[in-house]
């Protein structure tokens, strides 16, 4: 298997300050363009790292052959 790139995004910002969240643009060696959905999460920090050890995890399960 080619070797691989996870590519994400993050930023702490007051939850009440955000109006809304677009995916990101990737153009690719090959001249096509990608998106990157991106996710928000909530919460105390605690609560955060929980919920984004477990979208990790379940992102990997998306891909078994790797």
């Amino acid at each position: 298997m080619a070797n691989l790139t996870l590519v994400y995004g993050m930023r702490l910002l007051p939850a009440d300050e955000i109006a809304s969240v677009g995916d990101a643009p990737i153009q690719l060696k090959n001249g096509n363009d990608a998106r990157v959905t991106m996710h928000v999460l909530e919460g105390s920090r605690d609560e955060i790292e929980a919920q984004l050890r477990m979208s990790l995890d379940a992102f990997f399960d998306f891909y078994p052959e790797i």
